[in-house]
């Protein structure tokens, strides 16, 4: 065992105040009656109240009530696996039993248990739950746990028999079976995976007393491998999309065990995990959307683990951002109804969000690290700048170090580029889990630096296992700026790399790079992705236009060439033609060992411009 993972067992220790196996008996001991799971008989009754109170909760349960009438529509699922994953399946399976459970506890009406037991009594009769790709696994047990914790005191005898044989057979059993390489995982497999079986262990822990205490005991022993990950500022190495999946499924593991044994085991205040409430807040922009650094793909819907951390640290302006795509889920607008939806329901107060208290400037450290710069939390047309050091290396990593995401006057201007999905790539047996350096991953055009915002030298790709610290940090409003070190990531191509971004009081951004070339001579090239056209006003001047909204751009470097907008990248079949999308930008020849320095001004606020400011290499930022 590592002395970091000895030292964060003894923490937890520590806080529960005993041993682990005694704590777990003590905790067993006193175990909460059906339901359990989230939520206990008085708390419904709590939760009614509140709806009726809250009028955005209550317009919450009748979307839910509504998608849970579509249910019924629908037939039971059927076991249909799509190359190695049989997930889409789980997840629809989750989703029905959340909703109809739900809409069970606000109504008391049984036609939507009896629904729900429908789908039960159909996916238990599958031959499996595809424990080769255990997330699939995972998340039918956490649907077959509610099922049979929320329904329990309607299901008849014969109903729960099937259910907890299910659980039993085809949920937790073959975790202990030879499918459990997740258990100690730093990524997302672990908090789901020990979160399936933990649910399932709870639904059955009074049947199962002895199981129940071996899966709880894995989990607390587990879970914080990939908790340890948000240290020390909460990021979430694999961005966004993947907080929303990992993070709630470690909140349930959370919730679960305080709901059901009335303790965490510690793992509530496990270093790191409190400061993560806040990464979707700033990891969102002014329009919405959040830095879809990763594998992530645009934020279409709630996060409702960001209510749970909140109410919990009584900070409601970590759900400022959720206001906006609750206010567009209400609205009627196209926003996903997810199957964590009704998880808001039982956490979220009801309580309008205040403006965030949050410094409007942030970087957060670890593998991969991140800084944030704004100009205001309220207003829509402000400047918000997202800038990404780390490495290629991390799990879903991309070759985007040094990428950036820019937003001002509500436009997007910089986007970071999404590719196809998994299974599409999988299928054209394509290595996408493979990040060696000569991988298939990095053939596809969303993969490689070639998408992102960021520099790409001699045509090659970023070395892989480099590694790109944040070396300067100022939060100074007169000058607020970041400073990220990319010499590893270009250390076949240069001697030097470095880029610095900052962000101005009026809202313009400058992005500058200091090159020092290698023995050789080597092309640079700078792009960034956008929804805008470029009009090009002068060699290294131009207009961007988008919406009614411009943005100028000026370039000060030794151009070979003019600022243009770049010639569409030659698609592959593994890539996503980005037919919204252009890239703009320009390229710079480099003598061997010449040292260059360019600069990239960004002007948002109309047709009115200021020149560029006089030139201080980023040794000097933050000199006044």
């Amino acid at each position: 065992m590592t002395t970091m993972m000895t030292a964060t067992l003894l923490c937890l220790l520590s806080l529960i105040g005993t041993s682990t196996e005694e704590a777990i008996d003590e905790a067993l001991a006193s175990l909460c009656d059906h339901p359990r799971l989230l939520v206990n008989a008085a708390e419904i009754e709590m939760l009614k109240a509140s709806v009726a109170e809250h009028p955005d909760k209550a317009k919450i349960l009748e979307i839910v009530i509504r998608e849970a009438d579509t249910v019924f529509e629908k037939a039971p699922s059927e076991r249909i696996q799509k190359g190695k994953r049989l997930l889409s399946v789980s997840r629809e399976v989750l989703r029905r039993i959340l909703y109809l459970g739900t809409a069970f506890h606000f109504t008391d009406n049984e036609r939507y248990v009896k629904r729900a037991v429908e789908e039960m009594l159909a996916v238990a009769k599958f031959s499996d739950w595809n424990p080769s790709h255990f997330l699939d696994v995972a998340e039918m047990t956490t649907a077959f746990a509610l099922g049979y914790d929320w329904f329990f005191h309607v299901l008849s005898e014969e109903e729960k028999v099937i259910i907890r044989r299910a659980i039993l057979d085809l949920g937790i059993a073959p975790s202990f079976a030879g499918h459990d390489s997740w258990a100690r995982r730093d990524n997302n497999w672990n908090q789901v995976c020990n979160g399936g079986m933990l649910f399932g262990a709870l639904a059955l822990a009074d049947e199962e007393t002895e199981l129940a205490k071996r899966v709880i005991l894995r989990t607390i022993d587990g879970l914080p491998y990939a908790m340890r990950t948000y240290q020390p500022d909460g990021i979430y190495v694999e961005g966004p999309s993947y907080w929303e999946y990992g993070t709630t499924y470690n909140v349930l593991c959370i919730a679960a065990l305080e709901s059901a044994l009335g303790t965490s085991f510690g793992l509530a205040d496990f270093p790191g995990f409190k400061e993560t409430g806040a990464f979707p807040l700033y990891m969102t922009g002014p329009t919405g959307d959040h830095f879809t650094f990763s594998d992530c793909g645009s934020k279409h819907q709630l996060f409702p683990a960001v209510y749970w951390f909140a109410r919990r640290w009584e900070d409601p302006g970590l759900a400022w951002p959720e206001e906006l795509w609750l206010q567009r889920l209400l609205s009627g607008e196209r926003v996903s109804t997810g199957r964590f939806l009704p998880l808001a329901l039982y956490w979220w107060s009801g309580e309008k969000p205040q403006v965030p208290q949050k410094p409007l400037t942030w970087y957060g450290e670890g593998q991969n690290p991140i800084a944030i710069l704004r100009t205001s939390w309220d207003n829509s047309d402000a400047t918000w700048l997202a800038f990404k050091g780390g490495t290629p290396w991390a799990n879903h990593g991309h070759m985007d170090i040094g990428s950036f995401v820019l937003e001002a006057d509500g436009v997007r201007w910089a986007v970071d580029v999404m590719g196809k999905g998994y299974g599409e790539l999988e299928a054209m047996d394509l290595g996408i889990w493979n990040r060696k350096q000569e991988s298939d991953r990095w053939k596809i055009f969303a993969y490689h630096n070639n998408s992102h915002n960021t520099l790409v030298v001699d045509g090659k790709g970023q070395l892989v296992q480099a590694e790109a610290p944040i070396l300067h940090f100022s939060d100074d409003p007169d000058f607020s700026f970041a400073i990220i070190d990319m010499s590893a990531v270009y250390a076949d191509e240069l001697v030097q790399a470095q880029r610095g971004v900052a962000l101005r009081p009026d809202g313009s951004v400058l992005i500058q790079d200091e090159l020092t070339n290698n023995g050789q001579e080597s092309s640079v090239r700078w792009a960034m992705s956008t929804p805008a056209t470029l009009e090009v006003e002068a060699a290294a001047k131009g207009w961007l236009r988008h919406q009614e909204k411009t943005l100028h751009m000026t370039v000060d470097a030794s151009l070979d060439g003019d600022l243009q907008t770049l010639p569409e990248y030659e698609w592959l079949e593994w890539d996503r033609p980005m037919t919204h999308l252009s890239q703009v930008g320009f390229f710079m020849k480099l003598a061997p060992d010449e040292k260059q320095t360019c600069r990239v001004l960004f002007q948002p606020g109309g047709e009115k411009t200021r020149d560029m400011p006089p030139s201080q290499p980023l040794s000097q930022w933050g000199n006044k």
